[in-house]
């Protein structure tokens, strides 16, 4: 992919702060972080996120972002850690090529999670049929 950002950071073709690369995989800082050390793990292959990859992949990244996890939290002395991907422009990816966010976190950092909604009488049943169902296709 040409005009994929990340793409030209693996490649080297845009500076970036490594922190890790082996033959599958490339994590760096993001220039935007929620929190200092805020780190992206990236595989080398373009694939826009989650829905296009394949099983060995997902487990080679997701090994890399285990590996990552205490080095991230600990540089900074976070309390947690956060470890999301987003999934589409709606889920709020803005670049796309699949990366995960390793994102130090604190107690006193004051951010929260998502919102939360509620079911309403046999709502969760219903959506839970939904999803099953999906899962025998």
């Amino acid at each position: 992919m040409t005009d994929c950002i990340f793409c030209k950071i693996i490649k080297g073709e845009l500076p970036s702060e490594r922190v890790y690369e082996d033959k599958d995989c490339v994590a760096f800082l993001t220039i935007g972080p929620v929190n200092k050390g805020h780190t992206l793990v990236v595989p080398r292959k373009h694939v826009v996120n989650l829905f296009d990859m394949d099983d060995a992949l997902v487990k080679k990244l997701f090994i890399v972002v285990k590996k990552l996890i205490h080095p991230v939290t600990n540089a900074f002395n976070a309390d947690g850690a956060n470890v999301s991907i987003n999934n589409n422009e709606a889920s709020g990816q803005i670049v796309m090529h699949a990366h995960v966010h390793i994102i130090p976190r604190y107690k006193s950092d004051r951010l929260s999670a998502w919102p939360h909604q509620t079911y309403a009488d046999g709502e969760m049943k219903e959506c839970g049929g939904r999803i099953r169902k999906r899962l025998a296709t």
